[in-house]
């Protein structure tokens, strides 16, 4: 095999060796931004005299040094030649048109979720967005995913209200002691 021959197969399969690309660097670049940004914004954040341990910048250091690092972690990598392997093709029929249908009624079954949260509360209308959501895609008998949809959102609701003592609305159920 020549070298030219050798360097384009390490160039397809992503071996060590191969030049890399800025396309490749885009990513670690984003992520080397994202967590400067995140340190100088953690770096406003005006703590309390009464903090005497972890104040409110601790995590939002630990999350910009863990992006800066894991940015600067994939840099070493592509410098050594390790870069993402050239993909084949995807498994998908390029003559194929666009379902219009599908993606409005899952853009109606979002809409839907924003309209109607406020009056009828996060488990009715998550519960319609799920629903709608899944039949959209396919999902049968229509009852199924629809009582999934409400067993995911009142579980939800109620974890966030118990556990995590954050209200969603709950509309209509604004009563019932356990959702808020």
């Amino acid at each position: 095999m020549s070298s030219s021959a050798a360097a384009e197969d390490r160039a397809r399969t992503g071996t060590p060796g191969r030049a890399w690309s800025w396309a490749e660097a885009a990513f670690p670049v984003g992520l080397l931004a994202l967590g400067v940004f995140t340190l100088v914004d953690a770096s406003t954040i005006v703590a309390p005299s009464s903090v005497n341990t972890v104040g409110p910048q601790a995590f939002p250091y630990a999350v910009g040094v863990l992006l800066v690092l894991t940015s600067l972690a994939l840099f070493v990598d592509l410098a050594r030649g390790h870069g993402g392997a050239a993909e084949e093709g995807e498994d998908v029929d390029p003559s194929a048109t666009t379902d219009w249908a599908t993606v409005l009624k899952l853009t109606g079954s979002f809409a839907a979720l924003v309209v109607l949260v406020e009056p009828l509360g996060w488990p009715i209308a998550a519960t319609v967005l799920f629903g709608g959501a899944a039949w959209s895609l396919g999902a049968r008998p229509w009852w199924r995913p629809v009582l999934v949809g409400a067993v995911l959102a009142f579980t939800t609701q109620v974890l966030f209200t118990q556990l995590l003592d954050l209200y969603l609305p709950a509309g209509p159920l604004e009563g019932v002691s356990f959702l808020g």
